[in-house]
């Protein structure tokens, strides 16, 4: 969840003050990571990055079973910017600890930080970033994702961003 502040993004206390997101309702996309699949609810719109996974349980997180013969299909938000820039999310009102990974523009992860619910110390991208994927904490370290890997990202998901 974020809130644009001076060089970068971070998530804002006022971002509380609204309804939060209803995932239902967001848009998805399928991305590839680390030769994973995960189904992510796409944060675009302002509102939708201020919200970011603010008081979702982690329940709404678990994986969900892939077709027949196909691994689980794994959940999580993708934050998508319209360049690249210098990113900082931090936890406020969000109760799931969260693994980050900050992507550049080609897919690849040029930081990642395990977040802690309710946190309110900020986690940096320190390399610019233009987006964020957010899944359950520890998803990261449990199927070998690190710093350097490439997403693989439809072009239809960069066609709005904030």
């Amino acid at each position: 969840m974020a809130f644009l502040l001076p060089g970068g993004w971070s998530c804002s206390p006022s971002a509380s003050s609204g309804p939060l997101n209803d995932l239902d309702r967001m848009e998805t996309a399928r991305i590839r990571l680390g030769g994973h699949l995960f189904e992510v609810w796409l944060a675009r719109t302002r509102e939708e990055v201020e919200h970011g996974l603010m008081q979702t349980p982690e329940s709404r997180l678990a994986p969900i079973p892939g077709g027949p013969g196909e691994p689980e299909i794994h959940r999580g938000m993708l934050f998508v910017f319209s360049d690249e820039r210098p990113l900082s999310f931090w936890m406020y009102n969000t109760i799931t600890p969260l693994d980050i990974a900050y992507l550049n523009s080609e897919g690849v992860i040029v930081k990642t930080h395990t977040m802690a619910a309710l946190e309110t110390r900020t986690y940096p991208s320190v390399e610019p970033a233009r987006m964020a994927l957010e899944v359950r904490a520890g998803l990261f370290e449990r199927l070998g994702i690190a710093e350097g890997d490439r997403a693989e990202i439809p072009e239809s998901v960069f066609k709005t961003a904030p």
